[in-house]
């Protein structure tokens, strides 16, 4: 019987660390169309980044028409410029996937002329490797300016104590 107990506790430990550690791919606002023109303020995908978390090791996945779009990555002189000609990277097909490798602001824009002076242009901000993702706290807003992301840390407390009582509890419950 203890080694039933101390196989569940372990599965139980196994699960809540893989939980808070796996990676996710993401799809740009949430559907196959999100990339576009936004017809109104609310369909911003910068109102839908703001709302969402991103962490190392994320990827960003955005479903367009291959031919007719494009996402180009650069840097926040040309994000708020809307400047397509020196993209940090350039992708044209129509699945694209960009793995965020590192904190801070990642900027987007879409290659078609025109089209991000209407709006379609994305600021991503990714949490640094202090900051754990707990599904409780908004989202920090996309900052206009270079550095690292911050998020607010109340929940991120009570969960951290909350992981360790239960920790604590596994471990004695092993011996």
């Amino acid at each position: 019987m203890a080694d039933l107990v101390t196989f569940q506790y372990s599965l139980l430990l196994m699960f809540l660390l893989f939980s808070f550690s796996q990676a996710k791919e993401i799809l740009i606002g949430g559907s196959k169309d999100a990339w576009k023109v936004p017809s109104s303020q609310s369909e911003s995908l910068n109102e839908w980044a703001e709302k969402s978390r991103f962490r190392i090791g994320d990827s960003l996945v955005w479903q367009y028409e291959s031919g007719k779009d494009s996402v180009l990555q650069v840097t926040r002189d040309a994000y708020l410029s809307c400047n397509t000609s020196s993209p940090i990277e350039e992708y044209k097909d129509e699945n694209t996937k960009v793995t965020l490798d590192r904190s801070g602001p990642f900027y987007f824009i879409s290659g078609t002329n025109g089209h991000c002076e209407k709006g379609q242009k994305m600021i991503v901000v990714v949490l640094s490797p202090r900051h754990r993702y707990t599904g409780i706290s908004p989202a920090p807003s996309p900052a206009e300016s270079e550095g690292p992301a911050v998020a607010p840390t109340s929940s991120a407390t009570s969960l951290k104590s909350g992981f360790m009582v239960v920790l604590g509890i596994l471990l004695l419950g092993l011996f």
